[in-house]
């Protein structure tokens, strides 16, 4: 049973990596449309993500449907740590921890603290996602550029 279920995984695993490479579009649009949607999902602003992704995509000349893909960096899974990451970051540059502590903050109390928790939230979220938009765009168009190459060579002989 699990061994099947590793199987499909796999399965799924290579047919996603295979619809990344058979993208359209040149290794720079391609890792352009990665690095606007990295940027996009790591904001928290759920639901918007991929019209902004798209949105951003388009005025870096990227791949649209890699953008709306890249957005998934933020999931379910990775939800709390990079948001709190983000607030970590936000709050380390806002006040030296002068903010809302995390373990303090409830749905009763956010809109008391709502600027204090925002803008921390949104200063370290615009940080780590040009950070991290710069870093996978880069390795991105690395992988992409190879992969052209490697096509090339193999293609002719």
């Amino acid at each position: 049973m699990a061994q099947m279920l590793l199987k499909d995984v796999q399965s799924r695993v290579r047919r996603a990596i295979i619809w990344i490479w058979d993208q359209e579009g040149t290794p720079g649009q391609r890792a352009r449309g990665v690095s606007a949607g990295v940027f996009c999902g790591c904001f928290p602003f759920f639901g918007l993500q991929i019209i902004l992704s798209v949105g951003v995509a388009s005025l870096l000349r990227g791949n649209h449907l890699l953008a709306a893909a890249a957005t998934l960096i933020s999931n379910p899974f990775t939800y709390v740590p990079l948001y709190w990451f983000n607030y970590q970051v936000g709050d380390a540059l806002i006040g030296n921890g002068q903010g809302p502590a995390l373990n303090s903050i409830s749905r009763s109390t956010l809109w008391e603290q709502g600027w204090g928790f925002s803008s921390r939230l949104l200063l370290g979220s615009a940080v780590v996602a040009t950070v991290l938009a710069i870093l996978m765009g880069v390795l991105a168009f690395l992988a992409f550029r190879r992969n052209q190459v490697s096509a090339k060579t193999t293609s002719h002989p």
